[in-house]
């Protein structure tokens, strides 16, 4: 048996497919019945609803399972509490094989989330475990398309001059079932993930701009404005904590490039990444499609 965390959100909801299709039994831990409902509908038969913060949903999530995926709260003051408690549980019922998705560079301390994954690291590599840890760049993110796509306009909320390498998250989705299905020969490892490309906010405007055939522009806006775009909340504490750890990616990305190398990814995954330009057209031809 397989846990997964965050199962219905950008990751799960292409790994637990995937699990499914290799016949590998599945439990998938969701917060929100609307998010096991959809679980269901494509045939994970056993889900656990409920924050992993209270103690008796993450012992029913983590009971007689062989093999964890975690994938943490993202933006989440609990984030590290989670993750700790959910290592913690995994040793205590003998789990075989704990796999993290953790962030590129999580030695960046000055990043909110990145210090929170590192001490995750740390917490999972004196556990005793067996672990492999999951280090992707930035994911690209079709709420990041939208405003190109409409407006002809790509927004950051930090420096339009710095390079930053990104991942295809379907791209992680393959490594996670790679590595979950053939847990010997990834014991121990930590894996850096990238695609090809270093780019500024400018190149990857000029690559929308080219693939959807109009100009497009590349424009800083303030954490704020993107916020209330991706963010419905009404807990005041949670939205000052996601506000908190945006500012922190803006200051930093704003002085600093943030860029890795492929080449881990394209032996994992026995073939190219996928690149921004391919998956940019892969968007908007499925925006086409829908459109019509």
């Amino acid at each position: 048996m397989i846990l997964v965390t965050g199962a219905n959100g950008n990751q799960g909801r292409l790994l637990v497919p995937r699990l499914l299709a290799a016949r590998h039994p599945v439990r998938a831990s969701v917060r929100s019945e609307a998010s096991a409902a959809a679980l269901r509908a494509i045939g994970v038969t056993e889900v656990v609803v409920g924050d992993l913060a209270d103690p008796d949903v993450l012992a029913k999530a983590v009971a007689g399972v062989e093999k964890v995926y975690h994938v943490g709260p993202t933006l989440s003051s609990s984030e590290r509490a989670v993750g700790f408690a959910i290592v913690d549980a995994a040793r205590a019922v003998g789990v075989k094989h704990f796999v993290m998705s953790s962030v590129l560079h999580a030695i960046t301390t000055d990043l909110l989330q990145h210090e929170i994954k590192r001490d995750i690291e740390e917490h999972l590599l004196s556990s005793g475990l067996d672990f492999t840890i999951l280090q992707p760049t930035n994911y690209m993110l079709a709420h990041r398309l939208k405003p190109a796509f409409e407006r002809g306009v790509f927004e950051l909320t930090w420096s339009l001059e710095r390079r930053q390498s990104l991942i295809e998250i379907g791209d992680i989705a393959e490594v996670a079932a790679l590595v979950l299905g053939d847990s010997d020969h990834h014991i121990g490892a930590t894996y850096e993930l990238a695609s090809a490309g270093r780019y500024t906010a400018h190149d990857l405007a000029t690559i929308i701009g080219t693939v959807i055939d109009m100009p497009v522009r590349a424009a800083k806006i303030d954490v704020e404005t993107f916020a209330a775009r991706i963010f419905d909340d009404a807990d005041p504490a949670r939205t000052a904590y996601e506000l908190r750890a945006m500012r922190a990616i803006s200051a930093r990305y704003s002085s600093n490039d943030f860029v890795g190398n492929p080449n881990v990814l394209a032996w994992l995954l026995g073939r190219a990444p996928t690149t921004f330009e391919d998956w940019v057209r892969a968007r908007y031809a499925a925006r086409a499609t829908m459109s019509q």
